[in-house]
């Protein structure tokens, strides 16, 4: 096995663990009391915290940060709209509407980096979406969960595309820290406007304390600085689509230990392991081709 071989074994490694921290996100979405954009907020100010204690604050030309806060703005409106789609709804539905993101993908990213559109890739992202319909069943009371997720999913897509230029050409840790400080600025400018589509029935400026204090923190220190340094990382050596179809298993995990810890009610019938089968079966297949592709530009 030589050095590309061993550094591709190694990002799918790292994918892969960035997906299993990511199916705890919409848990802690769940525990955490907060608003959906009082959520985020908090979210990226701890979490730009915790990077500059272990960053600083590294030196980056003006351009290229622009670049990296417009991601990091997708980002926090993703994150809003994910968290807004489990308030309305619970954390299956969030977590089943956000997987169409691999069919967005499959549209977005030969559009936006010129590349030609892909019929395998399209099969593959609705061997998912046919998966994930037979997982859970889309009841028609969360009709508005199920529209905000889907949009979530759509700007988590184009947040993963350009990402993968943005910060291509310096360190995975300085991208993440200009990322969160980027969707900062962008989500406090978001945020009044995104009030005035959907009021909040609670109030906005809240200290978090107690529990939500510690749940923040969680979330800011695994699954955001932990998991988008991987990601960031992964995303420099294998594709947007397979990094957002191998995301497709974060609902498994999450369904699962949401059935757990909430008792969302859902019975483990035959269609629940069919739809997990096929979301297997397409993120495996998607993995072989990306190891195949890469074997025959060697040759």
């Amino acid at each position: 096995m030589n050095m590309e071989q061993t550094g591709l074994k190694k990002a799918f490694i790292q994918l892969h663990l960035s997906v299993m921290l990511a199916g705890f996100t919409g848990l802690f979405g769940k525990l955490v009391t907060l608003n959906e954009t009082t959520l985020t907020w908090y979210r990226l100010i701890f979490t730009t915290m915790i990077l500059i204690v272990f960053t600083g604050l590294p030196h980056i030309e003006f351009k290229k940060f622009l670049k990296i806060a417009g991601c990091g703005t997708l980002l926090g409106l993703h994150w809003i709209l994910f968290y807004a789609s489990i308030k309305a709804s619970n954390v299956s539905i969030g977590v089943v509407s956000f997987a169409s993101i691999c069919f967005f993908t499959s549209i977005f990213e030969p559009m936006i980096l010129h590349k030609r559109f892909s019929i395998v890739n399209m099969l593959l992202a609705l061997i998912t979406i046919v998966g994930l319909a037979c997982i859970f069943s889309f009841d028609t009371r969360y009709r508005t969960g199920i529209i905000i997720g889907v949009l979530s999913a759509a700007v988590c897509s184009l947040y993963a595309i350009t990402n993968k230029t943005a910060c291509q050409d310096i360190k995975s840790r300085t991208a993440l820290l200009y990322l969160m400080v980027g969707g900062l600025i962008g989500v406090s400018i978001i945020i009044p406007f995104y009030l005035m589509i959907y009021p909040s029935s609670q109030p906005i400026m809240v200290i978090p304390e107690g529990d939500n204090l510690w749940w923040l923190l969680c979330l800011a220190l695994f699954c955001t600085a932990g998991l988008y340094l991987l990601q960031i990382i992964v995303l420099k050596k294998l594709s947007a689509f397979t990094v957002n179809l191998t995301y497709n298993l974060e609902p498994c995990y999450t369904i699962l230990i949401a059935f757990a810890a909430f008792g969302e009610g859902r019975e483990l019938n035959v269609s629940f392991y069919v739809g997990i089968t096929m979301v297997i079966l397409s993120v495996v297949l998607q993995n072989l081709m990306a190891s195949r592709r890469k074997e025959n530009t060697k040759k």
